[in-house]
């Protein structure tokens, strides 16, 4: 039997999955100065008509009987005017875009064929199967502006959505993006290297989302510029790496400063542990290379990845090393840590949630039950051989008052069992094992310590797990089961 270890397996910068299939492309049309046809009188019609008329559109109405809210706006508007009369095909010659809100079947589609056949965008309210392009709903600071489409599947839930991002948006944030629309000619005026451009508008957001409730100033321009360091014009900018804790899969348990590192990010190297929803967090520009290091597979070498690291930050580049859980709970992040540092590379590190954290959030259970345990010990049950390590310390682990969390153990299970029975654990301590904690499917296997390594192999578990241990995880848990 061959003996041979796997070869080393180096970082894949194949691109990862391509973008999910968008149901409609998000677009924002410049409508200034530009003429737009509308056709229809109700209240429908009035609504578009306003919303047009705010981007600055020449919106020709074209309607028999215009309706009363219609009849204010061109009393307020004048960028509004009405022609009391049918639409003709020739009315689309030379529109931007074409707006209809009519009730007849046989109109609609005749409104749509004119508007196709002269080249012109159309949209017919409330007829998704007519439409070229869709309005949305609508969350306003402009110059920052937000459309949320649902595919014409639910208006409803779009509100709702929206509603949720209002109160999320202080409307302050209107006067921070002014300022950025007027302060870019200035920044790029000064042929800075991209990024240095980009730590700017960097330090510019860390601003305007702590301060959204005041308008910005010209003293704060200034003290942007002077805090962005700006370097002699061609100097190469040494980049920097963030040590990203990615949680146990679920890619709501991101935390913000997390997503902030992901959407900054120039380049991220990602673990096999990350879930593909968790990368979809870091910017559509960046480049993603996996370098995850598979237990009993070919893997990056720890040496291969932190040179990687070092080389894209003298790039100048941005770096982040998405680590499954916590960065620096199991994560070798040490040895990064001193390499990049010996490089003279600045590393800052965002925790994450760890396994454990999300696995005993997904079985409902605390880790430190009172009266039960007094306190969670973290161990590996992988050593650099691959096998059970031998300077645990088993009089802590068989603690009936500890919960044990158990990294990197599937393997050496059997062996792990075998040895706290042996150094005293009671075999009926509860036990389970949480494989994908937190992932759509996650699956547990329940037991105790002594039948859980059989329960384990009878299921071949495939993806990354965890195993607590401890009469914390409740009498609940000794019933053997597998979910």
């Amino acid at each position: 039997m061959s003996t041979d270890a796997p070869g080393p397996r180096r970082p894949d910068r194949s691109p990862p999955p391509r973008l999910r299939r968008l149901a409609t492309l998000p677009v924002f049309f410049k409508l200034a100065g530009k003429p737009v046809v509308l056709v229809g009188g109700g209240d429908g019609a009035a609504w578009k008509a306003e919303l047009l008329a705010a981007t600055g559109a020449d919106v020709h109405v074209i309607a028999p009987e215009p309706g009363e809210k219609l009849r204010s706006l061109l009393a307020d508007i004048p960028s509004i005017r009405l022609s009391a009369r049918r639409w003709s095909a020739a009315d689309l010659a030379n529109a931007s875009l074409a707006v209809g809100d009519v009730e007849d079947e046989a109109e609609a589609e005749a409104f749509r064929a004119a508007a196709r056949a002269a080249g012109v965008p159309v949209n017919l309210v409330d007829r998704p199967a007519f439409c070229d392009f869709q309005f949305g709903a609508l969350v306003e600071r402009s110059p920052l502006v937000i459309g949320i489409s649902t595919d014409g599947a639910s208006p409803v839930f779009g509100q709702e959505i929206r509603a949720r991002i209002e109160t999320l948006l202080p409307d302050g944030f209107r006067a921070w993006a002014q300022a950025a629309k007027s302060w870019r000619a200035e920044i790029s005026g000064r042929n800075l290297a991209f990024r240095t451009r980009r730590r700017f508008w960097e330090r510019f957001t860390r601003k305007a989302v702590a301060e959204p409730d005041r308008a910005p100033t010209a003293a704060d321009l200034a003290e942007l510029l002077a805090e962005t360091d700006l370097p002699p014009q061609g100097a190469t900018v040494m980049g920097s790496v963030v040590l990203v804790g990615a949680g146990p899969g679920d890619p709501e348990l991101l935390t913000v400063k997390a997503v902030r590192a992901l959407q900054s990010a120039d380049v991220v190297l990602y673990d096999d542990l990350v879930s593909p929803l968790t990368l979809d967090a870091a910017r559509r520009e960046a480049t993603k290379i996996a370098v995850g290091k598979r237990g009993y597979k070919p893997s990056c070498t720890q040496e291969d990845i932190t040179a990687l690291l070092v080389s894209l930050a003298r790039e100048g580049k941005r770096v982040v090393r998405l680590k499954g859980g916590d960065p620096m709970i199991f994560g070798r992040a040490g040895e990064e840590i001193r390499g990049l540092r010996a490089a003279g590379v600045p590393v800052e590190i965002v925790p994450g949630v760890t396994a454990a954290a999300g696995a005993a959030a997904s079985l409902g259970l605390s880790l430190t039950e009172r009266d039960v345990a007094r306190r969670v010990q973290f161990i590996t049950a992988h050593a650099r051989d691959g096998l059970l390590p031998s300077d645990l310390a088993w009089g802590a682990l068989v603690d009936p008052r500890a919960t044990t969390i158990v990294y990197m153990g599937v393997r050496t299970l059997a062996a792990l069992s075998a040895k706290l029975l042996a150094e005293g654990m009671a075999p009926d301590t509860p036990a389970v094992l949480v494989e994908r904690a937190t992932w759509p499917e996650e699956r547990r296997i329940r037991g105790v310590i002594s039948t859980l390594p059989d329960l384990a192999a009878s299921s071949s578990p495939s993806g990354p797990c965890l195993v607590l241990i401890g009469a914390a995880l409740g009498g609940e848990l000794l019933s053997p089961t597998v979910r």
